[in-house]
């Protein structure tokens, strides 16, 4: 248990505050189903974060209350989005380049389809992902430890990608290719919003789903992207 002074209480006010409520939830595990127990959860992730990030620079933000509110936010409403995609019951998740964890650990606590993959070929990164991991007891959640492409045949095809800034989207779409299942759809997190369906089908996909959400002053999108019909 990380040495911090977040409780969940303190989570699930700054989640309303950001005008989200955590909902029990009874398809997630034990030790998830309730607010309190994904609040807590969250709490033992940010305070793990700003320990490590003090030394290791993890993230931009540096308070736990501007990490939650312009990171942890954006797996909350991932969470949603994922719920509203036309998903296999238990797909198999890549999450490229995971980084700290975000959005991948976050998401976790409050959406459990599945396996999920969090792949970063940076090793310090990847061991503060396992040490968050287990310190949380995420379900069907794993680190990979080197480059995407570099992923065993266990880990493919996936039907889910989660991208958040790995590379651009153009390049993004292309190299994810051969990683796919035959209906497997790709999920931006993104600053800009989804391209025009042109622009997508010169690289062999469509646009399944987009949202966006304010976040302060800036605005954050999710596009969906299936291979074209």
């Amino acid at each position: 248990m990380p040495d911090s002074l977040i409780s969940a209480r303190d989570i699930i006010v700054a989640a309303r505050r950001a005008g989200r409520e955590l909902c029990d939830d009874l398809s997630l595990d034990a030790g998830f189903k309730a607010e309190s127990d994904q609040a807590r959860l969250l709490a033992i992730y940010l305070g793990l974060l700003v320990k490590w990030n003090k030394a290791m620079n993890l993230v931009g933000p540096k308070s736990w209350e501007d990490i939650f509110s312009t990171l942890i936010m954006d797996s909350l409403h991932l969470a949603d989005f994922l719920n509203g995609l036309d998903l296999p019951e238990s797909p198999l998740t890549l999450d490229l380049g995971a980084g700290a964890g975000l959005p991948g650990i976050p998401l976790r606590t409050v959406w459990q389809r599945g396996e999920y993959v969090l792949v970063e070929a940076r090793q310090k990164r990847s061991i503060f992902m396992r040490t968050a991991l287990n310190a949380m007891g995420l379900p069907r959640t794993v680190v990979f430890n080197g480059r995407a492409e570099k992923l065993g045949e266990d880990m493919l095809p996936a039907d889910l990608v989660v991208s958040k800034a790995f590379m651009p989207w153009p390049e993004l779409l292309d190299f994810v290719k051969p990683m796919l299942s035959e209906q497997g759809r790709i999920v931006i997190l993104s600053n800009d919003p989804a391209p025009g369906a042109k622009k997508l089908v010169e690289h062999g996909y469509e646009l399944e789903s987009a949202v966006h959400y304010e976040a302060g002053s800036r605005t954050h999108f999710f596009w969906s992207v299936i291979p074209a019909s």
